[in-house]
């Protein structure tokens, strides 16, 4: 590829000169009138404008090459990769499934040397030239099968990383390993007589429980979550720690800084979840918490009582230390009434989230003329045997010295 001609002075100017503006309309306005490749210079704009908030640093640099297509969608975002570089380091680092190569990188500032692989060329060689520009003669750039390198190369690695990608139908609700390429239960023994450590990076779908029996040899999943929504889950094993009960780590990524709740399945089992009437707060733990199925423990943990075996909303009267989780301060129970909503929201105001209710959030506000915004909430719920509805406001856990 000839990055010269495809990144000329001109090319880059144009670029940051139509950061705001809407890239279609730039095709039809500047067609012809440019003496660089108008397309790629519009693709390079938006790929800008999609990274901007996943990938700040590098969507600022006008050197930084973007590929087209689906690269930047699918890759790590800044923030999630940065995470992972926190708790994994060494000597020799080897990426088996680069991409746009966001993990590589930042993975890659706590290793000596780092080895990427690529099977796309065209995408290898805008890395390479992104890695050369970024932090020269750092980073073995190579396109071609992972694999075969693997098992045939000398080389002995402190950390694998692989980002494996889905086969078949994409639009599935949950997937396994063995559903992907490459296929991580089959590469198991080459890859642990091979490396110190593995990560493997999965989707939010992924079924832990089938994880764990496809990979039993894993001793920690961390299940990452930016600002409540889980971006990723990480499967990660080393030689060097025992290999007891895996422990699930849930974290939670914000503004304000992280919020982790870790337990083991066989904690959950045994946890004693408390159940009773809604009191002066409703808690929602966290997306990472739900997803990791931290039901009975985050009850028995923070001593909080469960609405309902199947509600996943939880209450206390008293707040004694931080919880992972939206908190809501409980103003009062309503009825589900037309006048009675339309009497305490004349103007069809309210957020509303309903949860092992008879109706999902979007029918309730259908069905009663309202509209998401503003700052206070219904929340819509089972408790006991019941369907209830709780007038309630958010409740902020950082100004209060918990």
């Amino acid at each position: 590829m000839d990055f010269k001609s495809l990144h000329t002075e001109a090319l880059k100017k144009f670029v940051q000169d139509h950061l705001q503006e809407d890239p279609a309309l730039l095709l039809f306005k500047y067609q012809g009138k440019t003496d660089f490749d108008l397309k790629t210079a519009v693709q390079q704009i938006s790929a800008r404008q999609k990274a901007k908030k996943k990938l700040p640093t590098w969507a600022a640099n006008p050197e930084v090459i973007f590929p087209a297509g689906i690269s930047v969608e699918q890759c790590s975002s800044e923030e999630t990769a940065k995470f992972k570089a926190e708790f994994v380091s060494g000597r020799g680092f080897l990426d088996m499934t680069g991409g746009f190569g966001v993990d590589t990188f930042f993975i890659g500032q706590h290793f000596d040397t780092v080895t990427y692989f690529e099977r796309n060329e065209s995408l290898a060689a805008i890395v390479q030239q992104n890695f050369e520009l970024l932090q020269p003669n750092k980073f073995a750039v190579h396109s071609g099968d992972a694999i075969t390198f693997l098992r045939t190369t000398p080389h002995y690695f402190d950390l694998i990383y692989l980002d494996p990608a889905r086969r078949g139908d994409h639009n599935q609700k949950l997937y396994k390993f063995s559903d992907c390429e490459p296929d991580v239960t089959d590469l198991w023994d080459l890859l642990t007589n091979k490396a110190n450590q593995i990560l493997v990076k999965a989707s939010p779908i992924l079924e832990i429980k089938s994880a764990l029996k496809e990979l039993p040899k894993i001793q920690k999943i961390w299940v990452l979550s930016v600002k409540n929504e889980v971006k990723e889950i990480l499967l990660y094993w080393s030689n060097a720690e025992a290999e007891n009960e895996p422990e699930i780590i849930c974290t939670d990524l914000t503004p304000e800084g992280k919020q982790t709740f870790a337990f083991t399945y066989n904690e959950e089992e045994t946890a004693n979840a408390i159940f009773g009437a809604t009191g002066k707060y409703l808690i929602e733990p966290n997306a990472s918490l739900l997803k990791a199925g931290a039901f009975k423990s985050f009850s028995e943990r923070f001593q909080l009582k469960k609405l309902h075996p199947n509600s996943h909303l939880y209450t206390t009267d008293v707040l004694e230390e931080r919880i992972p989780g939206r908190v809501f301060e409980v103003i009062g129970e309503v009825k589900a009434d037309k006048k009675e909503l339309k009497k305490k929201f004349p103007k069809g105001i309210v957020n509303v989230i309903t949860r092992n209710y008879s109706l999902k959030a979007e029918a309730f506000k259908n069905k009663f003329n309202l509209k998401d915004g503003g700052h206070e909430f219904l929340i819509g719920t089972k408790e006991g045997e019941k369907y209830r509805v709780y007038h309630c406001k958010p409740f902020s856990q950082k100004n209060q010295n918990l």
